[in-house]
């Protein structure tokens, strides 16, 4: 006898293959973690298989377990837009979101492209910026929703996912740890490039700020061009630059929080947007340090 896979399950299931962390898996499905250990559990009674690997202080996807997310993704979207569209068919209007200028590059564009299909009849401006200055739009009524990056001691909004830093260089770059470090920065106001400052300034080591830009693409530019290095988050990394964790020099990172904010007198078209792209960050599983 075949038995279906639960939607709740698959839920819990992709939360702890994306936060890799059972408690934050359970704030981002709101429950305990005893109660997503137990689904998990359930979960691999249903397909007969190990799913996680746990140990005291990591979890990690097993073979069998990357093969189901696959498909756990696709269940849940298709999932989320039926019900999306039978219980609100007819959203229609203008949606103003606020982002900084890497998650409007890499995160934001298939979204928002799966809800333009299920909801034809919303348009969407997206303004880039840093979480300091689009916050404050979002409280003046300017902004409709706000994604944005915090401090994990520091979280406000609704969680989305807990993201890995990650140093980042150009293929070819080579540190002289004698010299002091060229960075490439998002500007003041970035939550990103104060863990870079505090993270190096621990270790004593010596940085400048070589160049600082709003534009990704800039970014990338600048650290294909020059030896300067940058910190970025592990979903917005340009497929041109490279991962430099690990030597002598860069210190560890902690991981930083994508949120989803918006009033709490949002509009009904407003809460769509704001809950689909809340699902969709949550299900992107971020790339590793090679």
């Amino acid at each position: 006898m075949k038995h279906d896979l639960e939607i709740d399950l698959l839920r819990s299931f992709v939360a702890v293959a994306v936060h890799r962390n059972f408690t934050r898996a359970g704030q981002a499905v709101g429950r305990t973690q005893s109660a997503v250990s137990l689904q998990i559990k359930r979960l691999e009674g249903i397909v007969g298989k190990q799913l996680f690997e746990r140990t005291r202080q990591s979890v990690s996807v097993t073979h069998m377990g990357e093969a189901l997310l696959v498909y756990a993704n696709r269940i849940l979207a298709a999932n989320d837009a039926a019900l999306s569209y039978i219980q609100r068919p007819e959203a229609e209007g203008l949606i103003r979101i606020g982002a900084p200028d890497d998650y409007a590059t890499f995160l934001l564009p298939p979204i928002l492209a799966v809800i333009e299909k299920v909801h034809p009849r919303l348009q969407f401006e997206v303004m880039c910026d840093s979480a300091r200055d689009l916050l404050p739009l979002l409280d003046q009524g300017d902004l409709d929703i706000v994604v944005a990056t915090h401090r994990p001691d520091a979280v406000a909004g609704r969680i989305a996912r807990y993201e890995p830093l990650h140093w980042v260089a150009s293929p070819d770059y080579v540190d002289d740890p004698e010299a002091p470090l060229s960075l490439v920065l998002f500007p003041t106001g970035c939550v990103c490039r104060d863990i870079a400052m505090e993270a190096l300034q621990r270790i004593d080591r010596p940085w400048r700020v070589a160049y600082s830009t709003r534009s990704i693409g800039l970014m990338e530019k600048a650290l294909l061009e020059s030896a300067g290095v940058s910190v970025m988050e592990s979903s917005t990394i340009p497929a041109r630059l490279k991962i430099i964790d690990g030597q002598a020099g860069f210190p560890p990172l902690p991981d930083v929080v994508i949120s989803v904010h918006q009033p709490n007198t949002s509009e009904p078209h407003v809460c769509i947007v704001a809950d689909f792209v809340l699902a969709k960050l949550g299900s992107v599983v971020t790339q590793e340090a090679s």
